[in-house]
């Protein structure tokens, strides 16, 4: 989709979403034309869903990425971190997930020492 195919896009859903939006209808757009996206939230989004799904594209650079990457381990081990955080936001972290992130923060140590090692040389 070039450039106007997206901004005409994007203008009709501008209208669209002022429509229900005319009708009461709690939506909630934003976009980031620099890049071509929109995202659209209904009523039931709330703020920890919103980072749960933001979580997740972020977890998807970080199951694609290989792990010869020199980023990769602190991005894997900080999306675990936050993926369970966000899981138990309203609940209980459990001592085993507790022990996992422990186990998460000192690989999260190890890559950044990996990343420092590679800048020293």
């Amino acid at each position: 989709m070039s450039n106007n195919s997206f901004q005409a896009f994007y203008g009709e859903l501008k209208v669209l979403v002022e429509k229900f939006e005319k009708k009461q209808t709690q939506i909630k757009m934003e976009s980031n034309l620099d890049f071509d996206s929109v995202k659209i939230f209904g009523e039931k989004m709330d703020s920890v869903t919103r980072a749960k799904i933001g979580v997740e594209d972020a977890a998807e650079l970080a199951y694609t990425t290989a792990e010869h990457h020199p980023y990769w381990g602190v991005l894997y081990n900080c999306i675990e971190i936050t993926k369970t955080i966000l899981e138990k936001w309203h609940d209980e972290i459990t001592p085993e997930q507790l022990d996992e992130m422990k186990w998460n923060l000192k690989e999260i140590q190890n890559a950044i020492s990996n990343i420092e090692n590679k800048i020293e040389k």
